[in-house]
């Protein structure tokens, strides 16, 4: 793991806040299991109180980590999505995670594979981590890290504390999709 992996792993295990390039896009990026990181994340963006964000994973190991129950034939489903750049919303009724899901009582997962290797080894150390586009709530997700800064660096009291630049990400956006009385629904291609 490169040194500023390794450095993100120091803080995102103490509840900070960290930019970095997902599988898909520059995110901004907490601990999933850090309300205070995920706070933080609000703050900084901006974002609506009501609007949850995608949590990324490694394995279908850490959707029971939420209280997700998926089963054989949900999981057998799953694997044709992942690991790969879908989202998909599950229900997670467990209410200790409402300062995720805002009372949706559901949650989008989407799971990392090992060829983002640095991504994948972060999450397997710090585990699953909430992780929205790198912007301010209505604006175009930072391509650069230049970018990313020009969105945060007036709340620098709060964070990010870490920017890690991999040079410019032209990518889309996660396909979003959601599961419901086991039938997958397509919200955003």
């Amino acid at each position: 793991m490169q040194k500023d992996w390794l450095k993100a792993k120091e803080i995102l295990k103490n509840d900070g806040v960290v930019v970095l390039p997902t599988d898909t896009l520059y995110g901004i990026v907490g601990s999933a299991f850090s309300k205070s990181a995920v706070k933080k994340i609000y703050i900084l963006k901006g974002r609506n109180e009501d609007k949850p964000f995608i949590v990324l994973i490694t394995s279908y190991k850490d959707l029971e980590k939420f209280g997700v129950k998926i089963g054989e034939n949900g999981a057998k489903i799953l694997e044709k999505f992942w690991p790969g750049k879908v989202s998909i919303i599950l229900p997670c009724p467990l209410k200790k995670f409402e300062y995720i899901h805002r009372g949706t009582d559901s949650i989008a997962f989407r799971m990392i594979g090992e060829k983002n290797k640095n991504l994948f080894e972060l999450i397997n150390k710090v585990g699953p981590i909430v992780a929205p586009s790198a912007n301010k709530e209505g604006e175009i997700p930072a391509k650069t890290i230049q970018e990313a800064k020009g969105y945060f660096r007036h709340k620098s009291d709060l964070g990010p504390d870490l920017y890690i630049n991999t040079g410019r990400r032209d990518v889309l956006p996660s396909k979003l999709v959601k599961y419901e009385n086991g039938k997958f629904i397509v919200l955003r291609a």
